[in-house]
C-alpha cells in the first residue's frame, strides 16, 4: 500500500473514533456493560467478552493490552498504520463483520493446566515477606489451600483460582525477580470466570485488582480476616466477581478495594453499574491512601511508596457540578422546562441539567 502522509491532526482524529459505535455499525456484536461496553466474539471453546471498550479507548482484560482506535484495528484486524487510520476516517471501508479480529483466530481452545511445582516455596516466600512485607501466616493459609506456589522452571509465583469443587480453572503467574520488568500473565486456558480468592460466611465480599493487593490488606487488617470473602480481579474485569456472588448465596454486601488511581477509579462507577444491574445494590467503595494497598503496606514498614494517582477528569467534572446554579430542574415540570430552554435559546441550562442527570 503506498504511504499516505496524514496530518497529526487526522491521526489524532482515527484515534479518538468511537470504537463502540464505529464496530457496531459495521456488524461487530457488542453488550452494554455499565457505562462501557464489551466485544462479543465466539470461537470454539465458546463466548468471549474479555474485550471492554469505552469511547476510543479498549482494554483486553484477559491479555492486559489496551490502547486506542488505531491500535485496536493494528492488533485485531491486522491491519497496518496506514489501512487502520484510512477504515478510521472513512476513507475505506471493509466490512469487518466478515473478517473476524486476530483475537477470534488465536483464541483456538486450548487446555488449561498448571504449571509444574516446584519442591519448595523459598523464591516466593522471600519475595513477597522481604520485598512485599506479606504476613507469612497469609501466605501460608493460601499455600496450604494449593492455591499459591512457585513454579518450577521460572519460579514465579502462582496464583490459582479454583470452581465451586475446589477444581483449578485460572492460573496468573508473576515474577519473583527483583530486577527488570515484572512479569505477570494470566496462563493459556484459564476460565477467567474463576479467580485466586477466600471464601467465608460473612455477606462480606472485598475485591482487588491483584492478588499481592489482596494479601496486603489481608496484613494491614488481619482480625478475623477468614469469616469474610475476598477475590482478585488481575485488573477491573468483573467477570470473576459475578461467578462468586452467584456461586455463595451469602455475598450481599461488596467493598471495591480497587487501586487509588486514574485506572481505578474509573473502574468503581463501572462496576458498580454492573453490580447493581446484576441485582446487587449494596456496593461501597475502600480506596488505599496510597496508589494501591501494596504501597499503603510499604509505606508502613519505611519502604518508599508511590502516592495515590488523582483522576484529573472525575476531579474536574466534580468541581464543574458544583457549581451548577441555571438550572433547578423538578421532574414534575422536566417536559416543560426543557421546551422552554429549547424555545428560549437556553443552551447552558441544557447543558447544565444534562451534567446534574449523569451526576
Amino acid at each position: 500500500m503506498p504511504y499516505i502522509p496524514f496530518t497529526d491532526e487526522q491521526k489524532q482524529l482515527a484515534n479518538s473514533v468511537d470504537l463502540a459505535e464505529y464496530l457496531r455499525v459495521r456488524g461487530e456484536k457488542l453488550e452494554r456493560a455499565g457505562i462501557e461496553h464489551k466485544l462479543i466474539y465466539y470461537d470454539s471453546s465458546g463466548k468471549h467478552d474479555s474485550i471492554t471498550i469505552r469511547g476510543s479507548k479498549w482494554f483486553d482484560h484477559k491479555n492486559q493490552t489496551g490502547g486506542g482506535a488505531i491500535k485496536f484495528m493494528q492488533e485485531f484486524y491486522g491491519m497496518d498504520f496506514q489501512t487502520a487510520v484510512q477504515e478510521l476516517l472513512g476513507q475505506r471501508v471493509t466490512p469487518l463483520s466478515h473478517s473476524p479480529p486476530k483475537a477470534i483466530a488465536k483464541e483456538e481452545k486450548k487446555e488449561f493446566k498448571l504449571p509444574e511445582a516446584n519442591s519448595n516455596m523459598h523464591r516466593v516466600y522471600a519475595y513477597l515477606i522481604k520485598q512485599r512485607f506479606i504476613n507469612p501466616n497469609i501466605i501460608s493459609h493460601f499455600a496450604k489451600q494449593h492455591t499459591l506456589y512457585e513454579d518450577k522452571e521460572h519460579h514465579n509465583a502462582v496464583f490459582v483460582g479454583v470452581d465451586e469443587n475446589g477444581v483449578p480453572r485460572q492460573a496468573h503467574k508473576r515474577s519473583t525477580n527483583s530486577y527488570g520488568n515484572s512479569f505477570r500473565i494470566t496462563c493459556e486456558g484459564s476460565d477467567t470466570r474463576y479467580s485466586f480468592a477466600h471464601f467465608g460466611e460473612s455477606k462480606r465480599l472485598y475485591v482487588f485488582e491483584a492478588p499481592i493487593d489482596m494479601m496486603s490488606f489481608l496484613t494491614l487488617y488481619p482480625k478475623d480476616w477468614q469469616k469474610h470473602s475476598c477475590i482478585a480481579m488481575n485488573g477491573v474485569y468483573e467477570n470473576a466477581v459475578l461467578t462468586a456472588l452467584k456461586s455463595h448465596s451469602n455475598l450481599s454486601e461488596i467493598v471495591l478495594c480497587v487501586d487509588n488511581d486514574e485506572g481505578g477509579i474509573e473502574a468503581v462507577d463501572r462496576l458498580r453499574d454492573i453490580l447493581n444491574e446484576n441485582g446487587y445494590s449494596n456496593v461501597k467503595r475502600l480506596a488505599p491512601p496510597y496508589k494501591d494497598w501494596n504501597e499503603v503496606l510499604k509505606a508502613k514498614n519505611g519502604a518508599p511508596a508511590l502516592p495515590a494517582v488523582p483522576n484529573k477528569h472525575k476531579e474536574e467534572y466534580h468541581r464543574q457540578v458544583g457549581n451548577l446554579q441555571y438550572l433547578k430542574c423538578r421532574p414534575d415540570k422536566l417536559t416543560s422546562q426543557i421546551y422552554a430552554a429549547f424555545k428560549n435559546g437556553q443552551y447552558k441550562y441544557l447543558a447544565e441539567y444534562a451534567l446534574a442527570l449523569y451526576h
